[in-house]
Formats: structure tokens, sequence, C-alpha cells
């Protein structure tokens, strides 16, 4: 069975940037991208907030750009997904799709987290054209636009609020008659004059020529009130979490109740000596391609140095 010193699972941010470190530490690391090589910036469209780039730059074009540089430094780059990890044990064993395994003495785990749809096909069809599920990475484009947000949680007033700063006017549609989200954050939201609450309102699609137009909506479905009507909008934003993708390595990686694997204080550690976790896939709260890919550093930089603590 292969022995691959620095194995880096997932492709996003966090993979690609520590593939960079370890191969520049000569830790000859090897990439397996997954289902989607690099990540989900590459269902957005342009990045306007990685520093570096002025003008904005192409999602796809980035993570290509970060991908060839991964590969500069001497990492090998494969397309095959994790199917099953034995963790129980050093080196560590993973399972692919090809039916082949490998072993590892270090292993950076960065696999992301997949935002959560309403599942209408519609999502597909309009996604990079007005459908979106981070409001940071996309809000810029939706100045003084209307936009609605899916969601009633402080995620989702979270989101309303800060498109508040840039959009013209923001629906909040609510499926229930009432925010889960905190009091405070509530408040927020109620007393933002550009913010309007739909409550008891679910999405029955989305219309638009090249892009979203407008949402179809039902008001209290299912009731003698039910009412459907169409809401004109530029942008669709989805707030309903997020799932990270952690099923593989549970149980021998402790997660919180939602899924995110824990990590030792402000690091990429994690319980299992020589296993590090990167990225959105151990990250609840800032879930940026930023973020990512400074984990992604750290946690290439602590397998450097267990490695050479482990005489490896």
């Amino acid at each position: 069975m292969e022995t691959i010193r620095c194995l880096i699972l997932g492709s996003g941010p966090a993979g690609y940037t520590a593939a960079i470190y370890a191969g520049r530490a000569n830790l000859n690391p090897v990439v397996y991208e997954g289902l989607q090589p690099g990540g989900q910036l590459t269902i957005t469209t342009e990045v306007e907030n990685f520093p570096g780039y002025p003008e904005g730059v192409d999602a796809n074009q980035m993570m290509d750009d970060i991908r060839r540089q991964a590969e500069r430094f001497g990492a090998e780059i494969r397309q095959q997904t994790a199917t099953a990890a034995d963790l129980s044990k050093r080196p560590y064993v993973l399972t692919f799709d090809d039916g082949s395994q490998v072993a590892c003495h270090t292993l950076i785990i960065a696999t992301g987290a997949s935002a959560k749809f309403l599942g209408l096909a519609d999502e597909e069809k309009y996604r990079g054209m007005g459908v979106s599920a981070c409001a940071t990475c996309d809000g810029f484009f939706y100045r003084k636009k209307t936009v609605a947000v899916v969601g009633g949680g402080d995620t989702a007033c979270e989101e309303a609020s800060y498109l508040a700063g840039l959009a013209a006017k923001v629906y909040l549609i609510v499926r229930k008659p009432f925010l889960r989200a905190s009091k405070a954050m509530q408040q927020r939201v109620l007393d933002n004059p550009k913010i309007e609450v739909l409550f008891e309102t679910n999405t029955l699609g989305l219309y638009g020529e090249g892009g979203v137009e407008g949402a179809h909506l039902v008001h209290k479905k299912g009731t003698p009130e039910e009412r459907t009507y169409d809401l004109p909008i530029d942008g669709f934003f989805l707030a309903i979490g997020h799932r990270p993708n952690s099923e593989l390595f549970r149980p021998a990686l402790p997660c919180d109740e939602t899924g995110y694997i824990i990590t030792e204080n402000d690091s990429p550690r994690t319980v299992l000596p020589g296993v590090f976790a990167a990225g959105d896939v151990a990250d609840p709260h800032y879930r940026q391609a930023i973020t990512a890919a400074a984990a992604g550093c750290k946690a290439a930089i602590e397998a450097e140095r267990y490695l050479m603590e482990q005489g490896l």
C-alpha cells in the first residue's frame, strides 16, 4: 500500500493553500480534489474580497491559480473522492471511490461545508445568476437593488442586515410566523426600514430571463388564507444553514451538534495526532475564502512540525 507523508482531502482555498505550504516544506503532499475541485467558490461568479485581486477575479480562475501554485511546489493532485477513513491506528488509511487505498502519516481534512438549499430546480438553474448562499461573498453585486433572503435564524438575520447596507430593499422570507434568531438580532432586523419580513411564506420557484427577476411565493400555505403571488427581486440568498462535510470522520473525530469538526483552541489540531482540520469543515463562524486559506496554512505548518517531531 502506498504511504504518503502528507495527504490533503479537499481542494478549496484551505486544501490548495495547505498544499502550497506543504509543498514548499518538501512534504510531497498529495491532494485529493473530490467531487468539487476548487470547492464552493466554483459555484459563484466573481470574487472581489480576496487580497491580491484589486479588480476582482473570476472565482474559477482564482482557484485554478491557487491550484497551479500548489503544483508548482510539488503537490500531486488526484481526482478521486474518499469513501472511507480508518483513523483507528497510524498510519491512517483512506479508501477512495476507485477502490484504491492509501496510508498517510499526516492527514489534513479540508472537505468544506455545503450550503443547504430548498431543493428547488430553479436554485440550480439560476445558481451564479442571482442565487447565492453567501451574502458576504456576493452582496456587493446587488448594491441599490432588491434582494430576498430565505431563513429565520441568526444567520438569515445577519445576512439580511448585511445586505440592507448595500441593497435598496431586502425581503426576509420566513416560513414560520416568528423568527428563530436571538432577540437582539430580531430587533435589528425589525428596526431596519430597508428590511421587510414576510412571515409564513414559502418559495415555490424563481423566474427571469438570463437571471433572477423574481420569486414565486405562497403565503399561509395549506390554510384557507393561502395566497400565491410573484415578488420582483434581483437576487435570492439562501441562509438556512450549512452542512459540514465531516460524515466520513465521525465518530473518530469529535464534532459539534451541527457536524463541524472540533479543533484545539485556535489551531487546526484535532484530538488525533497528525490529523488536522482546516477551512469550512471546522469553521461554523466565518466561512470565507481568506479564513479557509489561513487555516490551510496553519494545518500545513502543524503537519510539518508533527512529522519532524516523529522523525518522519
